[in-house]
């Protein structure tokens, strides 16, 4: 999860709420006993439980050891070794260097259906984007477990290949700290051999273990950045005074007490909550070498709000005088989920792992990005968060970017359970029954 402020503590990722006790902490509860509703052609979720059993511990392991190798954005190429290698002994059709170090591992069941696709990242956060500063790269955004959860799925639905419709696509993607790796599989053709009809990712959350959150029509803002030049005498104090007005075009301010994140995270949850409308603004004064700079950086919701703030910024510079603005092009864009998907995943999770495991969001969290979006700008799909709260752990545990980030390895089995029951009924396209 990227999060791009230059304030520190700005730079993690708040995402998600705290849902109430530990429901479903270990892994039995509920999997087994309950099928994914799908006919001949599609794996029954108690087979998709019995073959993820035999590679929990295996998987730890995986996570473990990406975890003790963590690497910058751009910089994944031992990952990538470990995630092509674990993807070539399942029988995958894998392909690496795409878009720097990517990987795509393409599964082709025994039978006719779809083409569904699976997201992980795999870059460790940078010491400037961890809260605090640290020293070194590290896990602390939990995309160790992403990428153990992805290899899990594709792991288990090549053991059941003879009994997958369709063909699931999995795309390890680099550099998603910096809002690059996205891009840079795109513009290297990850889709242009195979076409996914979707697009599927799960990401950690502060949520307890066992439990997931989807996001139908909400996501993750994007982002603006600005740059204003003020000339003059004054400008110095000019450029303070600016910047102080474009800072009160917030609407919202960073958590700072445990208090205020177990706060917000409920504030998300709440439909036309507080955060349904936000603008989050950061706005400093600085004077290098003479030249005086306001530099702006915000995230907004809904994404329309860019032209709103961009038109007041402008404003507020032509009233001091001597002062030019300079915006990108385009801000980057927000992470919105499709309604329809999300709200067929809700319907599946809520089946197979029970209806008080699974929760929503009905807000974007104010504070960080998430270049997913790029991959559902092209392909409809889902974004869900999956939690990794060990019981009795402070909320900073769950929450990536945090040094005290430590997710409860359980989530990993979860995780690979729902996800390889959900790509394999997406692959055969089975209509769920409606549900509230």
């Amino acid at each position: 999860m990227s999060n791009l402020e230059d304030h520190v503590v700005s730079r993690r990722a708040v995402l998600g709420g705290v849902v109430a006790g530990v429901a479903g902490a270990g892994l039995a509860p509920g999997w087994a006993a309950h099928a994914d509703g799908g006919g001949g052609g599609t794996p029954k979720q108690d087979a998709v439980d019995a073959v993820a059993s035999r590679l929990d511990r295996g998987l730890i392991e995986l996570r473990r050891d990406l975890h003790r190798h963590p690497e910058l954005p751009g910089q994944e190429q031992r990952t990538a070794e470990v995630v092509a290698r674990r993807l070539r002994a399942a029988g995958l059709d894998v392909t690496t260097g795409v878009g720097g170090h990517g990987v795509v591992g393409v599964l082709t069941g025994a039978r006719r259906g779809r083409t569904v696709a699976y997201r992980a990242d795999m870059d460790a956060v940078p010491p400037s984007d961890q809260v605090g500063g640290g020293s070194q790269p590290a896990h602390l955004c939990g995309h160790d477990v992403h990428t153990t959860v992805g290899v899990g799925v594709a792991e288990v639905l090549a053991r059941l290949r003879d009994r997958l419709s369709g063909t699931v696509m999995f795309v390890f993607q680099p550099a998603e700290e910096t809002l690059a790796g996205a891009a840079a599989m795109l513009d290297d053709g990850v889709f242009a051999r195979t076409r996914p009809a979707e697009i599927h990712a799960l990401h950690c959350g502060p949520f307890p273990v066992g439990q997931f959150l989807v996001t139908p029509g909400y996501g993750h803002p994007g982002e603006d950045r600005g740059v204003i030049t003020l000339t003059g005498s004054d400008a110095m104090p000019r450029a303070q005074r600016l910047a102080a007005e474009i800072s009160a075009l917030g609407t919202v301010s960073l958590p700072v007490t445990p208090q205020d994140l177990e706060r917000l995270v409920a504030d998300v949850q709440i439909p036309d909550g507080p955060f349904s409308r936000f603008v989050f603004m950061q706005a400093q004064a600085s004077d290098t070498e003479g030249r005086v700079e306001v530099r702006v950086s915000y995230r907004c919701w809904p994404e329309d709000r860019y032209v709103q703030i961009r038109a007041a910024i402008r404003r507020l510079a032509r009233s001091l005088g001597g002062a030019s603005v300079a915006f990108p092009s385009d801000p980057f864009p927000a992470m919105v989920c499709p309604e329809r998907e999300g709200r067929a995943i809700k319907r599946y999770l809520r089946q197979t792992v029970g209806r008080d495991r699974v929760g929503t969001l009905y807000a974007a969290v104010p504070f960080s990005g998430e270049d997913f979006g790029l991959f559902l700008d092209r392909i409809p799909g889902t974004y869900t968060f999956l939690g990794v709260r060990a019981p009795g752990a402070a909320v900073e545990t769950g929450y990536p970017h945090f040094p005290t980030f430590a997710p409860d390895e359980r989530a990993i089995g979860h995780g690979v359970r729902a996800m390889a029951g959900w790509l394999a009924a997406r692959t055969r396209r089975i209509v769920m029954p409606s549900a509230s």
